[in-house]
C-alpha cells in the first residue's frame, strides 16, 4: 500500500504544495512545529533516508536548501532547522522548520494550530519565492 506521502504525491489526498520537480515534492506539515513548517520527499517511496542512493540524498539536499531559502524569505524567522527523523510516516523526509530558538525543534512542543485560509497564504509566500 502507497504511503500517505505517495498518496499525496500522486493527488490522490490535498496537500498546501510549496515545491515540485521531477523527483521531489515539498509541502506544509498540516500539524506544524511552527508556522511554515516543510516537508521534503523524494517521489521515490523509499522508507528509510539512508537507504536513498547517495546521487538522489545529494538531490534531495540541494532541493530541500532551494525550498528553505524560499521560506527564509517568506516567513519571520532566525534560521530555517532541519530535522530528520523518519518514525511517524514510512517514507524518506526532511523536515524544515523555522526558528528562532532552539527549543522550536523540541518535538514535544505544542503544535501551531492554523487555519486552511494560513495554510494557503504561507503556501504562496514560500512558492513565490522559490
Amino acid at each position: 500500500m502507497a504511503s500517505i506521502f505517495s498518496r499525496i504525491v500522486a493527488g490522490e489526498i490535498p496537500s498546501y504544495k510549496v515545491a515540485e520537480d521531477d523527483k521531489f515534492f515539498a509541502f506544509l506539515d498540516i500539524n506544524p512545529m511552527t508556522k511554515g513548517h516543510t516537508l521534503v520527499i523524494p517521489k521515490q517511496e523509499t522508507d528509510y533516508i539512508f537507504d536513498l542512493d547517495d546521487a538522489t540524498l545529494g538531490e534531495m539536499n540541494i532541493f530541500a536548501k532551494k525550498v528553505a531559502k524560499a521560506i527564509e524569505n517568506a516567513v519571520p524567522c532566525q534560521r530555517i532547522g532541519l530535522m530528520v527523523v523518519g518514525m511517524e510516516v514510512p517514507h524518506a523526509h526532511i523536515h524544515l522548520i523555522p526558528i528562532n530558538k532552539e527549543s522550536d525543534m523540541i518535538l514535544s512542543n505544542p503544535r501551531v494550530k492554523l487555519q486552511q485560509s494560513e495554510f494557503e497564504e504561507i503556501a504562496q509566500k514560500i512558492k513565490a519565492h522559490i
